[in-house]
Formats: C-alpha cells, sequence, structure tokens
C-alpha cells in the first residue's frame, strides 16, 4: 500500500543519491518531496568567523544579489527531483532555509508538510570520527516522530 507523502532529504552527495535510489526501489508514494536544506552565506560566514576567534568584517550581502547558496541549493535540489524522477516517484522540489541545524529543518519541513515518512542518506562514520561529528540523519531519527528510512554508504563508498 502507497503512502501519500514521503520526504527525501537531498544534499547531492553519493550517499544522498543513493538514498533517492532506494526509496524508489522500495517505497511507493502519491508523492515525493525531494527537500535541500540550506544556510544563507552570511550566516556561514559569522559562523565560520566565529569559530575561527578571528575577529572578521561585517559583511552584509547586497541585496540586489541572490544568495549564492541559495542558487546552489537550488541547482542541487533540481538534480535531486531529477533522479526521483528517474526511479519513478513522483517527485517535488522544495528547498528550506536553515535557522538553526539542517536536521532540525527536515524535521521542520516534515512536520509542516505531515508526511509518512523521510528518506535519508547516512555517511557511514564510525568509531571517533562518529563520535566528534554528529550525523545529520542520526538527529532526524532522534528527533522525528515519524518512520525514517535511512540508507547507509555502499560498500566501496
Amino acid at each position: 500500500m502507497p503512502c501519500d507523502l514521503m520526504l527525501i532529504a537531498y544534499d547531492g552527495s553519493e550517499n544522498a543519491k543513493r538514498a533517492v535510489e532506494y526509496a524508489g526501489r522500495f517505497l511507493t508514494a502519491d508523492r515525493a518531496i525531494v527537500l535541500t536544506a540550506w544556510e544563507p552565506m552570511v550566516r556561514q560566514a559569522a559562523r565560520l568567523s566565529g569559530l575561527s576567534g578571528v575577529m572578521q568584517p561585517e559583511w552584509v550581502p547586497d541585496d540586489e544579489i541572490e544568495d549564492i547558496a541559495y542558487v546552489d541549493a537550488r541547482a542541487i535540489n533540481a538534480e535531486g527531483v531529477r533522479l526521483a524522477e528517474l526511479v519513478g516517484l513522483n517527485a517535488e522540489a522544495r528547498t528550506a532555509e536553515c535557522a538553526t541545524t539542517i536536521w532540525n529543518a527536515i524535521v521542520d519541513c516534515a512536520d509542516e508538510l505531515d508526511v509518512d515518512i523521510i528518506v535519508a542518506g547516512t555517511r557511514g562514520a564510525t568509531g571517533i570520527r562518529a563520535l566528534l561529528h554528529s550525523s545529520v540523519a542520526d538527529a532526524v531519527l532522534k528527533h522525528c516522530h515519524r518512520p525514517v528510512l535511512l540508507v547507509p554508504p555502499g560498500k566501496n563508498s
């Protein structure tokens, strides 16, 4: 029995591409929303300057120029929609500006749309690397109260 609505988290990585492939192979949905979360350049710059400990001059984006992070997110999202359609899904594009974290944007979008399932790829980090770098997929799983299909990387990844 198909679900009404699935949400596929897509960031353009090989693992995200693999997740789209598996969503098409194992799941059936009336609609599949391909979501690409993005963070505005002004916030990325502020976060990076804060991490460096070096005072950076204030950067104010030009309102006339479209945020390059948003332009990039739309291109990545279009690729994800195209891949989803190739595996037989009725795909729709969606981008979400991150107010806090990527995983939070995914969970918020899933709640807003009341999706039946979330699909995401994982990095497959293990050991000390997994302890030092939290996974977006792991955080989605922990904070979302709906089914989640996590697709690990392939053996050669």
